[in-house]
C-alpha cells in the first residue's frame, strides 16, 4: 500500500512552484518561502515569473509560515545556489534551508535537494546542518535524496513533467522512495543514479558542456566576423552532417550555464586541479558583451556617427527570449560598456515593468531615433519587426546589431 506522504516544498520559484502544483493532485503540500509577498500573490494565483498557471485545490497550501513545516514527511529544497562576486559558490541559501528543516526533521523523514550544487554538497555539507539541530543521525535516522532540477524558463513545450527527472537517495530503500515519488509526477519518466553524488555531478554537466560548446562557437564567430564570412551561413553548411552538434553563439546569462561551471570549477580546485577547458570558456563567454559594445564603436565610426552621447537602443534585456528572468543577464555588461563610453542607451523588453535600469516603452512607438540598434535577445515579438520599422527610428544609415541572428537585412550579426 503507498504512504500517504506530506510534502514540504522549500522555495516557491521557478523550480518549487511548479513541483508544489504537481505534487499536490497526489499529497498533502506545504509550498513555503519566505518572501511573504511571493505568498501572498501565490494565494491570489498569480505567479510573477509567467511561467506556472496557478490552481488551488484542497491538498496545496502556500505558506511562509514556519510551524507549517512541522508535521511533513518529506522535505524538497529548491533554494537558488547562485555564485558570488569572485564566482565562488553561494551556498546561503541551501545552507539557511538545511538549517529551517533541521528544526522539524523527524525519524524517518527524507530530505531530497534540487538546487544545483558540486558533488559532495548534500552530504558533506547540507547533512551536517540537517543533523546538528534535530539531533537525528543520518542514514539511520532520517535520509537524504538529490533530484537535480531543470526547469527551463521561457518554454512552454519543456515544463516539469515532460523532461526526464535523475533521482537518488543515501541508500537503496531511499533511492527508490525517491523514484518512485518522482514518477508520480513525471510523465517523461525517471533515471535513478547510482549516488546522491552522481546526481549532483549530472547537473553541473549539463550546463558545462553547453557552457563550453557555446564558448567554442563564440570563438569561431569572432574568427569569422575577422574573416568577413557568415557565421550563420557556415553553421547551416556545418548541420548538413549527421552528427554535428548544432550549437549556436551568443550571450550565456542566467542562473545555470552562466554559474554552474564556476562550482565545479571550485571543487575541482579544491582538490588541486585547475579545469582549464571549462575556466577558458568561461571567460570567453563572459568577454562577449564587451566584444558586441566594440563592434558598436567600430559601427558607429564606420556610418560617421559619433560615439560620445549617440543613441543607442537595445532590444531585449532578460537573460534569454520569452522569459521575464534577468539573474545574470548579459545584456547588463553591454549596457555597462556603453555607458562607459557616454552612449545614451535605452532598452526595450517588452516582458518587462519599465521601472528596471533604462527600460522604456515600445520605441516603435514612439519619433525617438537612434544610431544604433543592438537585437540582444530573441523575444517572440521582436521578429515582427521590418527593416522599414528599424529605418523609422533610425538617425540616416541603419545600424542593427543582429547578436541572435533574427533578421536579413541586419548590418551585422554575430
Amino acid at each position: 500500500m503507498e504512504q500517504n506522504y506530506k510534502i514540504a516544498i522549500i522555495g516557491q520559484g521557478y523550480v518549487g512552484l511548479p513541483l508544489a502544483m504537481s505534487f499536490s493532485k497526489f499529497y498533502e503540500t506545504v509550498a513555503f518561502d519566505i518572501s511573504v509577498n511571493r505568498i501572498d500573490e501565490l494565494n491570489r494565483q498569480y505567479d510573477c515569473n509567467l511561467e506556472v498557471e496557478i490552481k488551488k485545490n484542497e491538498l496545496l497550501k502556500f505558506t511562509f509560515n514556519e510551524n507549517d513545516l512541522a508535521e511533513c514527511d518529506i522535505y524538497i529544497v529548491t533554494v537558488p545556489t547562485p555564485v558570488k562576486e569572485n564566482n565562488l559558490p553561494d551556498l546561503s541559501y541551501i545552507n539557511s534551508a538545511s538549517l529551517l528543516v533541521s528544526k522539524f526533521l523527524k525519524k524517518d523523514n527524507i530530505v531530497i535537494y534540487e538546487s544545483t550544487v558540486y558533488p559532495g554538497v548534500t552530504e558533506e555539507i547540507c547533512v551536517p546542518i540537517l543533523e546538528s539541530i534535530s539531533a537525528l543521525v543520518y542514514n539511520k535516522d532520517f535520509y537524504c535524496g538529490y533530484s537535480p532540477e531543470r526547469i527551463n524558463p521561457g518554454n512552454s513545450s519543456k515544463q516539469l513533467n515532460n523532461i526526464v527527472k535523475v533521482t537518488s537517495g543515501s541508500n537503496i530503500v531511499t533511492a527508490k522512495i525517491v523514484d518512485d515519488l518522482y514518477s508520480k509526477i513525471i510523465e517523461a519518466g525517471t533515471f535513478k543514479a547510482s549516488s546522491i553524488r552522481v546526481a549532483e555531478a549530472s547537473k553541473v554537466v549539463e550546463n558545462i558542456q553547453r557552457d563550453v560548446n557555446i564558448a567554442l562557437m563564440n570563438e569561431l564567430a569572432i574568427i569569422f566576423d575577422n574573416i568577413n564570412i557568415s557565421t550563420s551561413d557556415v553553421l547551416e553548411a556545418s548541420r548538413t552532417k549527421w552528427n554535428f552538434l548544432d550549437f549556436k553563439p551568443g550571450l550565456v546569462g542566467g542562473h545555470c550555464i552562466g554559474v554552474d561551471p564556476y562550482y565545479m570549477i571550485y571543487k575541482s580546485k579544491e582538490l588541486g586541479y585547475l579545469p582549464d577547458l571549462i575556466n577558458k570558456s568561461r571567460e570567453l563567454n563572459n568577454s562577449i558583451p564587451m566584444y558586441i559594445v566594440n563592434k558598436t564603436k567600430e559601427l558607429l565610426l564606420i556610418n560617421n556617427k559619433k560615439i560620445l552621447k549617440s543613441k543607442i537602443l537595445i532590444l531585449g534585456y532578460s537573460f534569454k527570449e520569452n522569459c521575464n528572468d534577468i539573474r545574470n543577464t548579459q545584456v547588463e555588461k553591454i549596457l555597462s560598456g556603453l555607458n562607459d563610453l557616454e552612449c545614451l542607451v535605452d532598452i526595450y523588453d517588452p516582458l518587462l515593468n519599465t521601472n528596471h535600469n533604462n527600460l522604456i516603452e515600445n520605441p516603435f512607438k514612439s519619433s525617438k531615433k537612434y544610431d544604433a540598434i543592438i537585437a540582444a535577445v530573441s523575444h517572440d515579438e521582436f521578429y515582427n519587426y521590418t527593416i522599414n520599422d528599424f529605418k523609422l527610428i533610425s538617425n540616416e544609415n541603419l545600424v542593427l546589431l543582429d547578436i541572435k541572428n533574427m533578421y536579413n537585412f541586419s548590418t551585422w550579426k554575430f
